[in-house]
C-alpha cells in the first residue's frame, strides 16, 4: 500500500471514529422517563393536544413503556362535537391517528401547575386520587424527558385554569437536580415567548433545553385543515417530530436536530439553553432507542412545505379559523353568523387591552408614557418578583389568564412597568380600581 493511500485510510479511519464517538449512547444502568404536557382546552387549541399525542406516539414506537410515559392533556378534542373523525387525533392533513392507546394520566381538571411539579417532584401522596397518580420515579442514572405544549406569554407557560410562572418552573427543575431525581434532563417547549421560561436555568445541572421561539416573540401554528376544521400542529413541534420519525434516533445527536429544527422552523428563532454540550447525546437518548420503520414525509422546501405554507403565528390562530369558516360559507346564511363570531372576538380583544391601558393610565398617570408601555413588546424580564405579583393581580382581579389566552397578549404591559420603576403595589390598586367588570371566560 502506498504513503497516500494508507495516509487517507488512516485519515478516513479517524473522521469515521471521530463521527461517532459525537453520538453518546445512553449509560445501560439508566432508564428513561418522560413527562408530556398539553396546556390548552377547546377546539380552537386542537394542534397543542395533537402534538403531545404525537410525541407520546413517538416513545411509545421507539421502545418507552407506557408507565415511564406520564400524559396530561385535558382531553376535549377526540370526541368534540366540531370533530369530523370521532375518536381521532391528527397532526398533519390526512396523517395517521396520534390519539390511539395514549395514556391519559391527568385530564380535564386535573391538568395543573400544581399537578405538574407534583408529577416532576414525585410526590405520589400529594397526588393520591387525583388522575392515575402517576409520578416521576426517575433516579440518578435515569433520563428525562419534558414536552410541554401550550400558549405562553413572558414568563408564563399557561394551564387550562392558570398558569405556571417561570419561577416555579426553574425552582421545580432545581429541586429534580438537588434530589438527584436525574443524569439528564431535556425539555422541549412549544410556546410564545418560550424562551423567557429558561432564562434562569444554569448551564452545569445537567439540564438541556429547546423552546420554539424566544424571549420575545411568538410561536406558530401550522397545517390548517379545511377537512377538520382547525389547525393540527404548531411548527416548532411538527418539525423536530417529524425529523424524528424520519431518522435514526441512534445516530441522530441532539446537535443534529437543533441545526435541522432551526434551519425547518423560519417562522420564530428556536433556541438552545442549558448545558448545551449534552447535545453530543443520540436523540434515542431521549425518546427511546427502538428501531423503528423511518416515515417517508418531508423535508420540503420552504415554498412547497405545507406546514410553513399554512403558518400563521398563535395568536391569530382564532381569527384565521373564524375567517376560513366565512369564507366556505361562500355567502351564504351561515357566512353572517361567523362573521358576527369575528365581531364578537374582536370587541373581546378590544376589552382586554382596553382595560390594561387604563391600568397603565392610572399607574403612570401619562398619556405618553402609556402609549410607550403598550407599544413595546421586546422588553425581557428582569424584575422578576414586581412582574410576578402584577401578573398573580391580573389573573385574580381582572382576566383569568387560563379561561382568556388573549388576555396574555397584553402582560408584557406590566413587564415594561416594571422595568421602567413602577411597584406591584401601584399596579394593583390600578387594577382593584379599573377591573370592577363581572368574572369573563374564552376571550381568545
Amino acid at each position: 500500500m502506498g504513503r497516500v493511500t494508507a495516509a487517507l485510510v488512516v485519515l478516513v479511519g479517524v473522521i469515521v471514529s471521530f463521527s461517532q464517538a459525537r453520538v453518546a449512547a445512553p449509560e445501560p444502568d439508566g432508564e428513561l422517563w418522560a413527562v408530556l404536557v398539553a396546556g390548552s382546552s377547546t377546539w380552537m387549541n386542537y394542534r397543542h393536544q395533537a402534538d403531545v399525542c404525537h410525541a407520546y406516539q413517538i416513545l411509545h414506537q421507539h421502545g418507552v413503556p407506557d408507565d415511564h410515559i406520564i400524559v396530561m392533556m385535558y382531553d376535549d378534542i377526540a370526541n368534540n362535537k366540531m370533530n369530523p373523525i370521532k375518536g381521532k387525533i391528527i397532526n398533519r392533513p390526512d396523517g395517521p391517528d396520534v390519539y390511539k392507546g395514549v395514556p391519559k394520566d391527568y385530564t380535564g381538571k386535573d391538568v395543573t401547575p400544581e399537578t405538574f411539579l407534583k408529577v416532576l417532584q414525585g410526590d405520589a401522596e400529594g397526588l393520591k386520587e387525583v388522575g392515575s397518580g402517576k409520578v416521576l420515579k426517575s433516579g440518578p442514572n435515569d433520563r428525562v424527558f419534558i414536552n410541554m405544549v401550550d400558549h405562553g406569554a413572558p414568563g408564563i407557560f399557561a394551564f387550562p385554569e392558570s398558569y405556571l410562572y417561570v419561577k416555579n418552573f426553574t425552582n421545580g427543575i432545581l429541586d429534580m437536580q438537588r434530589n438527584k431525581r436525574f443524569k439528564e434532563l431535556t425539555v422541549y417547549m412549544e410556546a410564545c415567548e418560550a424562551g423567557s421560561m429558561f432564562k434562569n436555568i444554569p448551564d452545569d445541572i445537567n439540564v438541556y433545553a429547546l423552546s420554539a421561539s424566544n424571549s420575545t416573540e411568538s410561536s406558530y401554528a401550522c397545517y390548517l385543515d379545511k377537512k377538520v376544521g382547525t389547525f393540527l400542529g404548531d411548527v416548532f413541534s411538527i418539525k423536530w417530530m417529524e425529523d424524528t420519525d424520519r431518522e435514526d434516533v441512534t445516530k441522530e445527536t441532539l446537535e443534529k436536530q437543533f441545526n435541522v429544527v432551526k434551519k425547518a422552523t423560519t417562522t420564530s428563532h428556536v433556541m438552545q439553553w442549558g448545558e448545551k454540550s449534552i447535545d453530543t447525546e443520540a436523540v434515542g437518548a431521549f425518546v427511546g432507542s427502538k428501531s423503528v420503520d423511518a416515515v417517508d414525509f418531508g423535508p420540503f422546501f420552504p415554498i412547497d412545505d405545507p406546514c410553513l405554507t399554512t403558518s400563521i403565528a398563535s395568536p391569530d390562530v382564532p381569527l384565521a379559523m373564524l375567517q376560513s369558516l366565512v369564507d366556505a360559507a361562500d355567502g351564504l346564511t351561515g357566512a353572517d353568523f361567523w362573521q358576527h363570531e369575528i365581531d364578537t372576538l374582536q370587541e373581546n380583544r378590544t376589552f382586554v387591552k382596553d382595560t390594561m391601558r387604563k391600568i397603565v393610565k392610572v399607574v403612570t398617570g401619562d398619556d405618553d408614557l402609556t402609549e410607550k408601555m403598550m407599544t413595546n413588546t421586546f422588553q425581557e424580564i428582569h424584575n422578576d418578583d414586581c412582574y410576578q405579583s402584577c401578573v398573580e393581580t391580573f389573573h385574580s382581579l381582572c382576566f383569568n389568564l387560563g379561561l382568556n389566552p388573549y388576555a396574555l397578549r397584553v402582560t408584557y404591559a406590566m413587564v415594561n412597568l416594571c422595568e421602567h420603576g413602577y411597584s406591584a403595589e401601584q399596579f394593583s390598586c390600578a387594577s382593584r380600581a379599573v377591573c370592577v367588570h363581572d368574572a369573563v371566560t374564552g376571550i381568545n
